[in-house]
């Protein structure tokens, strides 16, 4: 399938795992250039080896904690700089707050 996603920039939070590591890995096999971003750099660099050895394409990785927005601020400029500019954000990053759906 050919989502004319070719030379397209992506920012993937929580990209090492779940999700967010299937989304950079089927955006990157579609030939978008993609970042990827979590709190742990050792699941980025092995979510970043995985997509690598499945697409032959290397994401940018980018260690931050997406609930501190200044983490977020710089990790999005670093993003856009490394890549050339955004095209779109794939939001998966989550802290896993529990709350009663009453009180949402």
């Amino acid at each position: 399938m050919d989502l004319e996603l070719e030379g397209k920039a992506a920012l993937v939070t929580g990209g090492s795992g779940g999700i967010g590591r299937a989304a950079a890995a089927a955006l990157s096999a579609e030939g978008a250039r993609v970042a990827i971003a979590a709190r742990g750099r050792k699941g980025l660099e092995e979510a970043a080896a995985e997509i690598e050895a499945r697409t032959g394409r290397a994401p940018r990785i980018l260690s931050a904690d997406c609930s501190r927005p200044e983490e977020a601020a710089r990790m999005a400029a670093e993003a856009a700089e490394a890549l050339g500019g955004l095209h779109f954000l794939v939001n998966m990053a989550s802290d896993f707050q529990r709350v009663p759906f009453a009180q949402l």
